[in-house]
């Protein structure tokens, strides 16, 4: 299967034949510092390694297990942490995006819109995303086929919007427990480049109780497995202290663990490279 071409994100392009694209960052902002200390890292990393970095950090997650869990905080206040991280290291940024009005004000900080994978197939939200010209990244929600997606990229292509990325970040497979299929990545890159979500893979919904659980061990396993099958893109959810982090804690890579899991990554996919 051909894969479909490459796309843009502000001074990057993803696709087949171009460097790696590292979508990367916290769960949820927490404050202005601690955002800072991540960005340092990872940028320093991706010069380093000479990868693509998209700084990501979400503010707020409208998709909380509990109503009394930290959200974040709140549209206003995260666009200016984003648009701080985004002058001061030089990265674009990208957030989620829950509702259609918050396209437009999102767009003008970040040069990537994120589709969170429960509101793939939200017609409304992905035009207001395309209609800002920026570029889109949809997750693939957990509830979907591959196959399915197509129809998800068409409503942001026909809006005259081509630069769109689809993310895989696992498929339900019964309560409480996801899994993914390796297959998916090659068939949803025939519709758009392709990153692979590895931590919100290894996510368990609900596993704590009011909170998601994850099994941090299986993230390096999934990672190699989509560099070996071929994507354009990985995506890290990672934090200096996983333990204490508002969100997703148990399913985030370690910031000091960070540097050495992506050098392992790219020395894999270079070995692939040579195979094609």
């Amino acid at each position: 299967m051909s894969p479909a071409r490459a796309v843009t994100i502000g001074p990057y392009r993803c696709g087949a034949d171009q460097p790696l694209l590292l979508i990367a960052g916290p769960c949820v902002l927490e404050t202005r510092d601690k955002a800072r200390e991540i960005a340092a890292e990872l940028s320093a990393a991706a010069s380093e390694l000479n990868v693509q970095l998209v700084f990501k950090a979400s503010f707020d997650k409208a998709n909380r297990t509990s109503v009394s869990s930290y959200r974040g905080p709140g549209l206003a206040a995260g666009l200016e942490i984003l648009g701080q991280i985004r002058d001061e290291f030089g990265v674009p940024v990208t957030t989620d995006i829950h509702e259609s009005h918050q396209a437009a004000a999102a767009a003008e900080v970040c040069e990537l819109l994120q589709i969170p994978a429960f509101l793939a197939r939200q017609t409304d939200l992905l035009q207001a995303a395309a209609e800002t010209g920026r570029a889109v990244n949809i997750k693939k929600g957990q509830f979907l086929a591959p196959s399915d997606m197509q129809h998800v990229v068409d409503k942001v292509v026909n809006l005259g919007n081509a630069n769109v990325l689809l993310c895989e970040r696992g498929t339900f497979f019964g309560y409480g427990k996801l899994v993914n299929d390796m297959k998916s990545l090659v068939e949803m890159r025939r519709f758009a480049p392709v990153v692979f979500d590895a931590t919100h893979s290894v996510q368990e919904p609900g596993g704590l109780g009011g909170a998601t659980g994850g099994n941090r061990a299986m993230i390096e396993p999934l990672a190699r497995a989509a560099i070996a099958v071929g994507v354009d893109g990985l995506f890290f959810e990672t934090h200096p202290r996983p333990e204490e982090s508002p969100s997703d804690g148990p399913n985030m890579v370690p910031l000091s663990e960070f540097r050495s899991l992506l050098q392992r990554l790219l020395t894999l996919r270079a070995t692939v490279e040579t195979l094609k």
